[in-house]
C-alpha cells in the first residue's frame, strides 16, 4: 500500500511539473469574484455549504458548488446564474468482504485524484476556496496544495472535528483515529481562514491540538435558518400543508384529529447514523405510551442512512407486541419545501444527535426554530446552550426516561401553556436568519459585504 501511494504522489508531481497550474491574479472581493466551494458529501444533504453558495451569489460572486449529486440540491441553487454545480465522482463503495484498513486508502487515493485534477487543471483559479471539514482526509490535504499553488485563499469551515467523528464509529483504539487526529490538527492549521458553528469550538482550536495561530481569522458563524422555514401563522395554512405533505397517498385518518388538537404531530430529522441513538426515542415513546393520560401522538421521523432499516426494524417489533398504543411512527425523506412545511405544522420536534467533539451544533434544530417549532434534544455537551436556552425555546435531555418525562410534561393534559410559550421562544430565536449573520461575519471577511455597514 505504501508504494501505491508513493506512485500516487510521484505521478501527482509529474503532472505538476508537465502541466503546471495557473495562479489566481485578480481581486479578492466584489462582483464578479470567483469562489470555489468544495463539499466532499452530498451537496443536497449540505445546507450549510448550501446557504454560503447562495449568498455569495446573491451578493454578485460567481461561485462553483463542488460535490456529490446523490440528492437534489436546494431548488435555489438550480435557479441561480450565479453559481454552477460541478459533480464528482462517486468513489468506489466497499465490498463486504473487504475490510475498511485495507479499502479506505483505496478509496482516499481515488479522491485524491479526482479532486487534484478537478481543482488544479479543470477549474480556472479562484480568489477563495471555500472547503467543509469534515470531512477532512484527503480535503485538508488537497485544498492547501491547490490554495498554495494557485494564489487562492483557503477557508476552512469547522462543523466538527472529522477525528471525533470516526472514534464513535470505529472505537478510540483504532489506528485510524490517531492518524485521522495528527492529520487533521496539523493541515488544519494550514488555512488562511476560519469559520465555525460555535464559539466553544472556536477557543477549541486556539488550543492544543490544533494550535491554530492567532494571527489567522477566526469567526463563530452559527447556522442560522434560510428564508424557505418560516412559522405557520393560521389554521387553513396549517390545514393546506398537512394535506399537501403528509397525506398525499391517502391517509388522512389522522388529519381531523391534528387539526382539532386530538393528535400532537412530533417530528425528528436524521442521517440514521450511530451519533444519534435512535433507541432513545423509542424508549420514550414506549414509556409515554403507557401513560394513563397519554394524547395521541403522530411520530414522522424524516431522512436517509445506514441504520434506518435496523431501527425501523425494531419500530415494527414494538408496534406488533402492542407496546405503542396511541402512538404511529412514520418514515419519509421530503424536499426542502415539503420538509420545511412539515416542520410549521408539528407541535414538537425531537433532535436526538449527539456531539463527537462536544462543540458542535445540529443544524436541524436551527430549521425547526426557523419554522417556529419548539425543540426536546440531546443536551449532554459543551455547546448545547448557545442555541437550546433550556425553558425559554426548548428543553434538553441525556436519557430515554428524561425524554419519556419531557413528552409526557409537554405533550398530555396541562402540557398546552408551557408548549405554547417554548413556541414563542422557538419563534423568537428564529428572527435572526442565516443571510443577516453571513453579511455581518462572512460577507465582511470576503469582502462581499463594507465593513462599515
Amino acid at each position: 500500500m505504501a508504494g501505491l501511494i508513493s506512485l500516487v504522489l510521484l505521478g501527482l508531481l509529474i503532472a505538476y511539473i508537465v502541466l503546471k497550474p495557473s495562479r489566481y491574479n485578480g481581486t479578492n472581493s466584489g462582483k464578479g469574484v470567483p469562489v470555489h466551494i468544495l463539499v466532499l458529501g452530498d451537496i443536497g444533504r449540505s445546507p450549510r455549504m448550501t446557504y454560503h453558495a447562495l449568498s455569495i451569489a446573491k451578493h454578485g460572486g460567481k461561485v462553483k458548488l463542488i460535490g456529490y449529486l446523490e440528492n437534489p440540491p436546494h431548488p435555489d441553487i438550480l435557479a441561480n446564474p450565479n453559481i454552477t454545480l460541478i459533480p464528482l465522482p462517486t468513489p468506489p463503495s466497499r465490498p463486504p468482504s473487504v475490510p475498511f484498513l485495507l479499502f479506505a486508502p483505496i478509496k482516499v487515493i481515488f479522491q485524491i485524484l479526482h479532486l487534484t485534477y478537478l481543482l488544479l487543471y479543470l477549474l480556472p483559479p479562484s480568489a477563495w476556496l471555500l472547503v467543509q471539514n469534515p470531512p477532512s482526509i484527503p480535503t485538508l490535504a488537497v485544498a492547501s496544495l491547490t490554495s498554495h499553488l494557485r494564489n487562492t485563499n483557503l477557508i476552512i469551515d469547522w462543523h466538527n472535528y472529522g477525528w471525533t467523528i470516526l472514534s464513535s464509529t470505529k472505537g478510540p483504539s483504532h489506528p485510524f483515529v490517531s492518524l485521522s487526529k495528527i492529520y487533521e490538527t496539523h493541515l488544519g492549521r494550514l488555512g488562511s481562514h476560519h469559520l465555525t458553528v460555535t464559539h466553544a469550538m472556536a477557543r477549541q482550536l486556539r488550543a492544543p491540538p490544533y494550535r491554530i495561530p492567532p494571527h489567522k481569522p477566526m469567526i463563530p458563524v452559527h447556522d442560522r435558518p434560510a428564508a424557505i422555514f418560516q412559522p405557520i401563522l393560521s389554521p387553513e395554512e396549517r390545514k393546506d400543508a398537512l394535506i399537501k405533505v403528509l397525506f398525499p397517498s391517502g391517509r388522512r385518518e389522522f388529519l381531523r384529529p391534528l387539526l382539532n388538537g386530538d393528535m400532537k404531530l412530533l417530528v425528528s430529522s436524521t442521517s440514521w447514523t450511530p451519533d444519534e441513538d435512535f433507541s432513545l426515542l423509542l424508549t420514550a415513546l414506549t414509556m409515554y405510551a403507557a401513560r394513563a393520560d397519554a394524547v395521541p401522538v403522530l411520530a414522522i421521523i424524516t431522512g436517509k442512512g445506514p441504520q434506518k432499516e435496523m431501527y425501523t426494524d425494531r419500530m415494527e417489533a414494538l408496534k406488533k407486541e402492542g407496546k405503542l398504543p396511541n402512538v404511529t411512527i412514520l418514515t419519509a425523506f421530503l424536499p426542502f419545501e415539503e420538509y420545511a412545511s412539515l416542520l410549521a405544522c408539528a407541535d414538537l420536534g425531537v433532535c436526538l444527535h449527539m456531539s463527537s467533539s462536544g462543540v458542535d451544533l445540529p443544524m436541524k434544530v436551527v430549521d425547526m426554530f426557523g419554522a417556529g417549532l419548539p425543540v426536546v434534544a440531546y443536551g449532554g455537551y459543551e455547546s448545547f446552550g448557545e442555541l437550546v436556552k433550556e425553558g425559554v425555546n426548548g428543553r434538553g435531555f441525556e436519557t430515554g426516561e428524561e425524554l419519556a418525562g419531557v413528552l409526557g410534561g409537554l405533550l398530555g393534559p396541562g402540557g398546552e401553556e408551557e408548549l405554547k410559550h417554548l413556541k414563542k421562544g422557538a419563534v423568537e430565536e428564529g428572527r435572526r436568519r442565516w443571510d443577516e449573520e453571513w453579511d455581518g461575519t462572512v460577507g465582511r471577511l470576503m469582502g462581499f459585504v463594507d465593513a462599515t455597514s
